[in-house]
């Protein structure tokens, strides 16, 4: 983890960073903030794009992308050696989804199948011989987890790539992930996954996770870590630095032990990258009980990570005004308006004072205050559809303001959700797949968070910033 970016290492301001005061001030990052640079570092930008040349860019460019502000340019970073990864596939059963994986990686690396205590062993370790593959049977059931750390207890390369027996690497994949890893600080590198095409039945199950794939993570590359846009990646297709892994997952974990891994290594210094550049293809589930209960089995995992990671795992952050200012719109009341405008007022005036250093504070703390206002009534949202949404449901039984927050929150997010994904599905069967999907996860949350006897995962994060100022930023 030391040792300063190479010469040549290039990066470019994304496309959630506003640039502001004639290139002086920068927005955003995860989470947001505002960042003043100094003269020397201006000059270091070209538009939006830093290259490492010398010390000061070096600098500059791994600030930047600790803060979430910045992204590698993968197109430019040197091309790594793909025989220093050693493949490492967790397998029960499914034989013929592992001869699909094995042939998709055509023999290019060491693999290593972890057999973990399959109903039918030999069919495994037939097709795992037939690839050349190395085979490592387990005599007990130990969890994605523990399989994992089993093959990695054998690898013997720098890098090892954790894939799954229900995916396939697009072309290209793993070489724009390994280019990640020029940076000395990074970890791990992890790709979109999308869904996988099979013969059959058109299910709208299928088209609607197409679009809505919980493992889906978007098309914006990013840092990962808790509270950045991109907080988790799935374990079904990681590439790992070796020596950062340690021991590697949380064995005892048997959900939720992706997004353990991730946050354990950001908080001891590490960097997590999402690539969307790089993608892989999983088989979804398609059938609608299977399905359910996979979304309902994720759920569960958010009171495991309450345990270990605290208020990271909260379903919402909230500044006390914004807040605030939720609940005055949620009162619906004659007075709500009013209030949440003079809420908004306020918190914009206090913003304006701690952004002095801007030529425009006024204008850049309403941007600050309107984006917070935003950002609130999504998370309302998703509170009162998918968290909480066995207490809305029950307010709604005697409350009719209830019922419209309830409904107009229905509306917004199934007509934003489908715009934005473009989902090829009518929109009655799109929005009655959304409240499946929030009602099975919402249903595993409580069920984890009344068999472990806490609240912790449901309970919302209140922050006093969301949006603190950076000092300058002065490369030496």
């Amino acid at each position: 983890m030391t040792g300063p970016l190479p010469e040549g290492f290039a990066v470019r301001l994304n496309r959630r960073v506003r640039v502001r005061d004639g290139g002086r001030t920068l927005v955003g990052g995860a989470p947001t903030r505002v960042v003043h640079l100094s003269r020397t570092a201006r000059k270091l930008l070209t538009g939006r794009t830093i290259r490492v040349r010398d010390r000061a860019s070096a600098l500059l460019a791994d600030r930047l992308l600790e803060i979430g502000m910045a992204d590698p340019i993968v197109a430019e970073l040197p091309d790594g050696d793909p025989s220093q990864v050693t493949v490492v596939i967790p397998v029960r059963d499914r034989p013929h989804a592992l001869d699909r994986l094995l042939a998709n990686l055509g023999g290019r690396h060491r693999v290593i199948v972890v057999d973990d205590a399959s109903a039918r062993p030999e069919a495994v370790a037939r097709v795992a011989a037939a690839h050349g593959a190395g085979l490592v049977p387990l005599a007990e059931n130990l969890g994605p987890a523990g399989a994992r750390n089993a093959g990695l207890r054998r690898v013997t390369t720098p890098y090892v790539l954790f894939a799954d027996s229900d995916v396939v690497l697009e072309p290209g994949a793993l070489e724009a992930l390994l280019r990640h890893f020029a940076d000395p600080r990074v970890a791990v590198a992890a790709p979109r996954v999308l869904g996988l095409r099979l013969p059959g039945g058109d299910r709208w199950i299928r088209r609607y996770e197409d679009a809505r794939s919980s493992l889906d993570l978007g098309i914006e590359p990013g840092i990962v870590r808790p509270r950045a846009p991109v907080s988790w990646v799935p374990s079904a297709c990681l590439l790992a630095r070796v020596d950062a892994l340690g021991a590697g997952f949380s064995a005892e974990m048997r959900v939720g032990e992706d997004v353990d891994l991730v946050w354990r290594l950001a908080g001891a210094g590490w960097r997590v990258r999402y690539e969307p550049a790089a993608t892989v293809r999983h088989e979804h589930r398609t059938d609608v009980a299977d399905w359910l209960g996979r979304k309902a089995f994720y759920g569960t995992g958010a009171d495991l990570l309450a345990r270990r990671h605290g208020r990271d795992v909260a379903p919402a952050v909230l500044t006390p005004w914004s807040a605030a200012f939720a609940l005055a719109l949620l009162a619906q009341r004659r007075w709500s308006a009013p209030v949440a405008a003079l809420i908004f007022a306020v918190a914009a005036a206090r913003m304006s004072a701690k952004l002095a250093r801007s030529d425009h504070p006024v204008r850049l703390a309403l941007v600050l205050t309107a984006d917070g206002a935003v950002a609130s009534a999504w998370q309302v949202t998703a509170l009162l559809l998918r968290h909480w949404w066995p207490l809305a449901a029950l307010g709604c039984l005697f409350s009719r303001r209830t019922r419209r927050a309830v409904a107009a929150a229905a509306l917004l997010d199934t007509v934003s959700d489908l715009r934005r994904t473009g989902a090829h599905l009518d929109p009655f069967r799109f929005a009655l797949a959304r409240r499946l999907d929030d009602a099975a996860y919402g249903a595993g949350l409580w069920y984890g968070a009344i068999k472990g006897r806490s609240l912790r995962a449901l309970l919302p994060d209140i922050r006093w910033s969301l949006t603190p100022p950076s000092p300058p930023v002065p490369p030496s």
